[in-house]
Order: structure tokens, then sequence, then C-alpha cells
């Protein structure tokens, strides 16, 4: 078998009710990543594209995160009814999805405006 092209790496991280942070799998289900398993496997690229479950990515505030690897594009706030554009237009054509992907400045940064200032 050949190597996988792409990982993707969906945060099912699941906070408790009631913490600072927003979490990526509130209900513990990993809707989202069932579902980019299910459209990766539709459009016929499970031999070349490897849905993953990830912990917890840091991006808490951008919930819920995805970042598909080698590009390291991350993308923010997916909802189940992104998953068939990301993987028609990321997956597919190569093209990542401008409208979800996470500005610069707010990857891995204690700074990001969307970040809570810390006390």
């Amino acid at each position: 078998m050949a190597k996988y092209e792409r990982h993707l790496f969906v945060c099912t991280n699941q906070r408790p009710e009631g913490s600072p942070r927003p979490s990526c799998n509130p209900d513990g289900k990993a809707e989202l990543h069932r579902a980019l398993n299910l459209a990766v496997a539709e459009a016929g690229l499970k031999d070349r594209v490897r849905v993953n479950k990830s912990g917890c990515l840091d991006q808490c505030e951008h919930a819920a995160n995805v970042v598909v690897y080698p590009e390291a594009v991350w993308y923010g706030n997916v909802q189940l009814a992104d998953v068939p554009e990301i993987v028609q237009s990321h997956l597919v054509e190569g093209r990542p999805v401008a409208r979800l992907e996470l500005a610069e400045a707010c990857i891995h940064t204690a700074s990001c405006p969307h970040k809570p200032a810390k006390s």
C-alpha cells in the first residue's frame, strides 16, 4: 500500500460543561470525524487520505478544528455542512477552502484576538 498523500486531524477533544474554552466535540459523538471519514471514502480517496481523530489542537476558540497535512492548512469553525466542500475543493481539487482557514496570526499564538486575555 502506498503512503497517504494527506492526513486530516480532526479535534475530538471534549471539555466539561462550563469550561472557559469551547469544545470541538461537545457531545462526545465525534460526528465531524465520522462525516469526514465517510465523505473521503465516498470520494474514492480512502487509500490516499487518512482522517485521524486528534486531541486538543489548542485552537478552542475556533472550534471545531481540522488540520490538513502536508499543507498545514488549519480550518476553524468547521460545521458538518462544510464537509462536502472541504473534501471536494481541498482534497479532490487541491484548493483549500479559504473561508474556513484560520488566520496565520491565530495559529499557536497567545495573542489571537479570539482568545480571552490571560490574567
